[in-house]
Formats: C-alpha cells, structure tokens, sequence
C-alpha cells in the first residue's frame, strides 16, 4: 500500500524496491539528512555541487541515530551519496580552523588550484559562513562541517559525520590545522574533557581525529596526512632554542597524572602552568605524532605522514593575546631584523603545496621554505628577498626537507608521548601486520 500511495503503481520490479528500502534505510542510518533551500530548483543548479552547513544538534532519538542536519545554500543537489566532489575528480581535503589564519589562506590556495574538494572543520559554522561570504570564496568545493577541539565527543560526531558526507570514497588528505596559542593566559584554561587546553586543540584532539580517519585516509590512490608543526617546538632554531621557555617534555609527569585520575593538570611535564609553553610543547607533540606515524603505519597504508613550518606569519590571530604594541612591532621585526616573515597568503601556499606537490609525496618529513630558520637571515641582492630564515620567497622551489630537533627525533620519548596520547584520547589504531 505504502509503495502504491508512492509510486502509482500498483507493482514495481523488485530491484526497485530494494532500492528504495536501501534509501530509506540510508536515510535512516544518518537520521535523515535535511537539506532547507534558500532559493527554488533548477536544473542549472542541480549541475553544482552543495555547500553543507550542519547546524546545531538536536537530542537523538529513540533508537540512538546521530543527527546531521545540512543546508544547502543555494539549493543544488545533496551531496548525501558522496558523488558531488568526485565528479569532476577533484581530491578530497578535510583542514582544520579555516576561519582565520593559515588554515583560511590554505583553504583559498586550494580553492584556488580548482582540484579538491575542500571540508572546513571548524567550531562555528555560522562564522565560517559568514566568512566565505565576506571574502567572496566560490563555495561551489567546499563543504563546512562543525568542529570543536575543545571535546572529544565533538571529534567523534565530526567524523561520523564527514563519513556520512562522503559515503564510502576516500579522504585524500587531512591537514592538522588549528591551534590556540595563550602567552598571556596567567592560569591555565581546561576543555570540556577536563585537560589544559592547548594541549588538547593543538594535539590530542588532532591526534584522536588522525587515529579515527586513518583507514579512509589510506583508501586514496594518494592519501596524505599533514599536521602543521612550528620552529617554536624545535630547539635547533632561532625562536625554539633562542627564545624562553623551551619546548620539553620531561618524563610526562602530567600525562601520567592525568592517565592515573589527576584533575586539571596544568602541564605535560607536571610543573606549573605556563601558556607559551604549553603551546611549544604542544607543537613538539605535533610532530612526534608525525615521525611516530611514519614509523608505525606508512608502509602497511601507503599514506604519506609529514609536518611543516610556513614561517613566521607575525599577523596571524595566533598572536591576538600579545599585547598591541606587540602585535604592532612583531610582523616589523621579523620582516626586517631576522627575515621569518611570510604573509598569509604565501603561508598559505606552502601547506597547499603539502596536498599537491608530487615532492612532498615522501613521507616522514618536516618541510620548509627558504632556509631552516636556525640563523637570522641575509637578503640576497641577486634573488631580491632575505634568504635562510624561512620567510616569505622562493616560491614553491625553496621547498627543502629540514631537520627536526633532537627532541623531536628522540625515539623514546616519541614512543611514550604516542602511547600516552592513545590512552588519553582512547584512539584505537589499526594492527600492523
């Protein structure tokens, strides 16, 4: 009766009808996307693919379905089956904290280029709208998807939801993007989950989301996870080893705390809070996790695990805590005095070129740009631009694959902070064989 009332008719081929149960029960499994059009259906419009932007989550029902509402504006097929980005065999790339910064710049090189499809992770998606409005981004490959750092439960919603997205293709490449930075911060602020909370935005909650996507990741015919790192972490540069306090670890005092029931621990390494710190060890985690990764699981996934610095970009709201006459000399003094400086723009350019670039297909790497950034600068009269500090020029051919700190190549540590990290986040990895 129900096919009738639907169809008209009176019988339908069988394969038919398991087709539409199989919708229905699709529909079901991801609570039944919903998609509010702003402007009536076209047949134009039906050709583009949809802007989806997941609104806030309701209680889910009975039965205990997750709940992903969308809106596509304007209204274009729904992506619901994941044939929208593939069609035009664009790649599928998944970046973290797009709505400022390096992740914003990395978001329009990409967009740019015309070959990915790009997914915005971000905390608000209404922001992120806005944003692309503002700055006029042709939203026809991107999709915006919320994202919370600061929660695990929120990684774990983020990616059931991305899967359901995308159906069953793979994701190209995800870029471990988003941090928070709090040098001013006299007493340590804690997330949701109840741990310090640049160590979880910029680490365990990256390091959860890498270790939930890695077998969609290893399903790309050129799959590659990027999880940006800094000199701050290194101590063999000018700002990691120059510049009080020092990124280190000590013997994971505080992890273990935490591990063992310890509350509001303010420090990977037990000691008192200190935010730029916290931040520096934070970053050294981010590229442990990569070296760590390379070693466990590159050569039973194939996928291409690297981390990178795009220099020093001085206006980044990464610095939005220092002081004004800070924020107003920074950018001047790293442009002039050690030559660090790149815009955001050519910042941008540099994690793109991570996703693209057929060198950064090595896995295992710590990419840079113009120099290693262990000296001050020199500006080279025949090339037009400061030289060796790892700022702005070059373009893509300075691209060189530096080295990391003792630090962050100490084996022993990496393996404990790896071990520790998957007991925190409670990730699960795949066995190698």
């Amino acid at each position: 009766f129900f096919w009738k009332r639907i169809t008209g008719a009176e019988r339908q081929p069988s394969m038919w009808k398991r087709v539409f149960v199989s919708a229905v029960a699709l529909a079901s499994a991801c609570d039944a996307f919903s998609f509010a059009p702003s402007s009536s259906f076209t047949t134009s419009a039906a050709t583009r693919r949809a802007s989806v932007l997941p609104q806030a989550r309701k209680a889910a029902p009975a039965l205990g379905l997750r709940s992903l509402k969308a809106i596509a504006t304007p209204f274009e097929l729904p992506p619901v089956l994941g044939l929208g980005f593939k069609s035009l065999n664009k790649r599928l790339v998944v970046i973290t904290g797009t709505t400022s910064g390096l992740g914003l710049s990395t978001l329009k090189a990409l967009i740019r280029r015309g070959d990915s499809f790009v997914v915005c992770a971000v905390r608000d998606p209404q922001k992120m709208k806005d944003i692309l409005q503002d700055e006029g981004i042709d939203t026809s490959a991107l999709a915006v998807l919320k994202l919370d750092l600061g929660s695990f439960k929120s990684v774990k919603d983020f990616v059931f939801n991305l899967k359901a997205f995308k159906s069953n293709f793979p994701l190209d490449a995800l870029i471990c993007n988003a941090a928070t930075y709090q040098p001013a911060t006299p007493v340590p602020r804690y997330t949701v989950d109840g741990i310090e909370e640049s160590l979880q935005i910029n680490h365990l909650s990256h390091f959860l989301l890498c270790s939930l996507l890695i077998d969609d990741v290893k399903k790309s015919k050129d799959p590659r996870m990027i999880v940006v790192g800094s000199i701050t972490g290194n101590t063999n540069t000018v700002g990691g080893g120059a510049v009080w306090p020092k990124a280190s670890l000590g013997d994971f005092e505080g992890m273990s705390q935490m591990i063992s029931g310890g509350q509001q621990i303010p420090m990977i390494d037990g000691k008192d809070f200190n935010g730029a710190k916290a931040y520096k060890d934070s970053k050294l985690c981010n590229m442990q996790t990569i070296l760590q990764l390379h070693e466990r699981y590159h050569k039973s996934t194939g996928i291409t695990f690297s981390t990178m610095y795009p220099g020093c970009i001085a206006e980044s709201q990464l610095f939005r805590e220092k002081r004004v006459w800070f924020r107003k000399f920074f950018p001047i003094f790293m442009k002039y005095v050690t030559g660090g400086y790149v815009s955001e723009p050519e910042a941008g350019e540099r994690l793109a070129q991570c996703v693209w670039d057929e060198r950064c297909k090595e896995s295992g790497k710590y990419w840079s740009w113009n120099g290693g950034a262990k000296s001050v600068g020199t500006y080279s009269g025949a090339k037009g631009y400061v030289t060796g500090a790892g700022g702005g020029g070059g373009g893509t051919e300075s691209l060189f694959s530096n080295d990391p700190s003792a630090e962050v190549q100490n084996a022993v540590k990496a393996t404990k902070m790896f071990e520790l990290s998957t007991e925190l986040t409670g990730a699960k990895w795949p066995t190698t064989a």
